[in-house]
């Protein structure tokens, strides 16, 4: 439970965020083609420039974590539980896919950039799994430093940002069903925070696919951690540090949860849509935090190689996906 010193420091910060996201939502009424969350995140990089007071960062994390997390559990309550363990199962092949395109290009792309360390690791872990969740898992496990996590994050963020842009709109170019960018979105876009914007703005039925697609591609973090702890205590002759409580995203409990609660009628149908319709304005606050803590300019300067690489992974996930579900015929 927060303190009345841990309130008082994050309010400044989360009320900045939601003053952002009130217009947006509002914009992404009038045109739902985008979306509020991707009018958000607009607006926060547009404001991103500005030399804010130090007042206001804890709350501006404090959204971009929690608020996102939270907004993951209240959208549970407008999920059935039979279709949630009915789309998780249907999109484990296809992840089986897009992890190995993943890991493979990292590695073959990451040896002829010469990129040494631990970076195409981070990289090809952050783009297959989970974004900047599964590189934070990752990187104590395989001892990565500073600045292997900095690149790797800053070049998995950039591509985040991209895929709220370009995945609505090459989805509707297309043609794809909701089912079909749903599926797309969950299983090729590296972040849940870009996963759930890209999907609502393209529909709501798109959006509460994709989020259960993400959910069940997040636990995926479980086992390759393991598998990356096994392998780097092997090499290092030495007892791995995993610890499985600390990288297991708990959050997906309490979407399951909402889940069998809308399941079970427990609450009226209609008390249920309310508080799905608060997580998906949750969602706008969330991206306008994250707006308004993305610097392009920083980012490109971080380096080319990485970047590219980054590009490249997200690339080759983005069209095994497409190509899995049309060879699948779930398009």
């Amino acid at each position: 439970m927060m303190s009345f010193a841990s309130i008082s420091t994050t309010l400044p910060g989360l009320l900045m965020a939601f003053a952002i996201a009130v217009p947006a939502w509002l914009l992404g009424k009038a045109v739902p083609l985008i979306g509020g969350p991707v009018f958000a995140i607009l607006l926060g990089i547009l404001l991103a420039g500005w030399q804010r007071p130090a007042v206001f960062e804890t709350g501006l994390r404090f959204s971009a974590k929690k608020v996102l997390q939270a907004s993951i559990v209240l959208l549970g309550f407008e999920m059935n539980l039979y279709s949630v363990l009915a789309v998780g199962a249907q999109s484990l092949l296809i992840m089986l896919f897009t992890l190995s395109a993943a890991f493979l290009t990292a590695w073959l792309v990451g040896r002829l950039l010469n990129l040494r360390g631990n970076t195409s690791i981070l990289i090809g872990v952050g783009t297959a799994i989970c974004g900047g969740s599964a590189i934070a898992a990752t990187a104590p496990v395989i001892g990565a430093n500073d600045k292997e996590v900095a690149y790797s994050i800053s070049t998995i963020f950039l591509f985040n940002i991209a895929a709220v842009f370009i995945f609505p709109f090459t989805g509707h170019l297309l043609g794809l069903s909701d089912a079909g960018f749903g599926m797309w979105a969950g299983t090729a876009i590296n972040d849940t925070s870009s996963v759930v914007a890209a999907a609502y703005s393209y529909s709501d039925a798109a959006g509460s696919y994709a989020t259960i697609v993400k959910l069940t591609r997040t636990l995926m973090i479980i086992p390759i951690t393991l598998a990356l702890a096994i392998y780097t205590a092997r090499q290092q002759n030495a007892q791995g540090t995993f610890n499985l409580l600390k990288i297991f995203p708990l959050f997906v409990l309490g979407f399951l949860g909402a889940s069998i609660i809308s399941t079970s009628a427990v609450l009226p149908p209609a008390f249920c849509l309310l508080l799905a319709q608060a997580g998906k304005f949750c969602i706008a606050v969330a991206m306008a935090a994250i707006g308004l803590n993305t610097h392009l300019r920083q980012l490109i300067h971080n380096g080319v190689a990485p970047l590219f690489l980054g590009l490249a992974c997200w690339a080759a996930v983005a069209v095994v996906s497409l190509l899995t579900q049309h060879y699948l015929n779930l398009w």
